[in-house]
């Protein structure tokens, strides 16, 4: 690989004028200029990012941990702060940390050593392990989605119990009131909220959220599947289902579908997230939408501002979701309250 020392030797001229020349810190005479830019063609020459870095103390990269790369709800977040990133000059070193608390600690270290200017982190595994983390890295960071119980750091996230209000009340508006829910993990902050959401609509209809009308996905179109199928074994079946997310409800819906029952006629399926295939599924599917692209852009405006010296505050932002009703939900004309 070419140096700046053999630029300087094949264009005749010093290191530090070829530096100039990369950097464009001082003028050069078009002579030299024309040497130089043709040596580093023919040698096919690329400046050191890290050399560059530790001189300007900026490396122009920020990083980003999410917790499951095949999920489609972060990969719409992340196209939204890519796209951020961009248009801001910045480019974007993503880590899928797997829901893996190990792997989480591991890709942290290897940011901080690679001089991101910023990080941008959906969290994985247990909140104290990652403020402690987040603290010893002292680098600008914005935690996004699942909240963490940290006072001193950057915050965005979505209104997740009223997010869970609005899919079942609409349920409960539709005649429903035997309504299971399939929640995402235990001892996750979403999930937790959005179940939440259920039995506080549930309770306002005047319905006991039975524990026995609780099921768990993981928050995966396998799991939401597998609990669908359990439900309809289940001595009385619901007349609607609430997925705590969209990959859920898919899965539900294909369980329902492999046995001949008529989404919305016979049940009805409320999904979260509203990922963008949910306006593509066979019923498209009625969903709480969470402000994604909102939720990627102002993460990046909010972490620039920390990395360049813009704001001191802390800022603690909590976006609100908005029901989209399509055409897997209908009025109960089969379980009649």
């Amino acid at each position: 690989m070419a140096t700046i020392k053999d630029v300087a030797l094949q264009a005749g001229v010093s290191v530090t004028t070829v530096s100039h020349v990369v950097n464009k810190t001082r003028h050069v005479s078009p002579e030299a200029l024309q040497r130089v830019e043709r040596a580093i063609r023919d040698l096919g020459y690329v400046p050191s990012a890290v050399a560059r870095s530790l001189k300007r103390n900026s490396t122009h990269t920020l990083g980003m941990l999410i917790p499951n790369s095949s999920n489609p709800y972060f990969a719409e977040i992340v196209r939204a702060v890519e796209d951020r990133c961009f248009g801001a000059g910045y480019a974007l070193v993503l880590c899928n940390t797997d829901d893996e608390p190990h792997r989480q600690h591991i890709y942290l270290q290897v940011l901080a050593e690679r001089r991101i200017d910023g990080l941008i982190v959906i969290s994985t595994g247990d909140d104290q392990d990652l403020i402690t983390m987040l603290h010893g890295m002292t680098i600008p960071t914005v935690v996004v989605d699942r909240e963490i119980p940290d006072p001193t750091g950057d915050q965005i996230g979505a209104d997740q119990l009223h997010g869970a209000l609005l899919a079942v009340r609409h349920l409960v508006s539709l005649g429903h009131r035997h309504i299971a829910c399939i929640g995402g993990p235990e001892g996750l902050a979403p999930s937790q909220q959005r179940i939440a959401g259920w039995q506080q609509a549930l309770a306002e209809a005047g319905v006991n959220a039975a524990a026995d009308q609780l099921w768990r996905g993981n928050f995966s179109a396998q799991g939401g599947y597998e609990a669908m199928h359990a439900i309809l074994r289940s001595q009385q079946r619901p007349s609607a289902v609430f997925a705590c997310n969209d990959l859920m409800a898919i899965g539900a819906l294909r369980a329902a579908h492999e046995i001949g029952l008529r989404v919305p006629d016979e049940l009805s399926i409320v999904g979260f997230d509203d990922i963008e295939l949910a306006n593509f599924c066979s019923p498209p599917l009625t969903t709480v939408s969470q402000p994604k692209q909102r939720i990627g852009a102002l993460a990046v405006d909010m972490l620039l501002e920390r990395v360049k010296g813009r704001r001191q505050a802390v800022r603690k932002v909590l976006l609100h979701p908005e029901l989209h009703v399509r055409a897997s939900t209908a009025p109960n004309s089969i379980h009649l309250p």
